[in-house]
């Protein structure tokens, strides 16, 4: 594992972005997982940035985040699917489809991370 240091979040999201969009541009089919949090906004921006600027293209790729709020709905603007369709999934060419996250909201929350697990 190779470890970057930044002087400040600016230069690290900057660089989280160009190593995302490097990684894209290699694997049009690649598989990300995400995270949500004020250092990530910075990052989904910049790639919003240069999808809009014709330098990445989001149709093959497929998403898994990391976590999501039990008992929040999807469309709760406190809920990480909310916060993932407001900052990346909407603004890109992303097949919704591909984009994964826990669901919060499941009636049998051991078999929904199961299931995603599975995934």
């Amino acid at each position: 594992m190779e470890v970057i240091i930044r002087p400040d979040a600016t230069e690290a999201a900057e660089l989280t972005a160009c190593l995302t969009a490097k990684a894209l541009r290699e694997k049009s089919d690649a598989v990300l997982g995400l995270a949500t949090g004020r250092t990530m906004e910075w990052v989904y921006a910049r790639l919003v940035t240069m999808h809009r600027q014709g330098e990445l293209d989001f149709s093959r790729i497929t998403t898994f985040n990391l976590d999501e709020y039990v008992g929040l709905a999807p469309e709760d603007e406190h809920s990480y699917r909310y916060y993932m369709n407001a900052h990346l999934f909407n603004n890109v060419n992303i097949d919704p489809v591909n984009t994964h996250l826990p669901k919060g909201v499941a009636p049998h929350l051991d078999a929904e991370c199961a299931a995603y697990e599975k995934l």
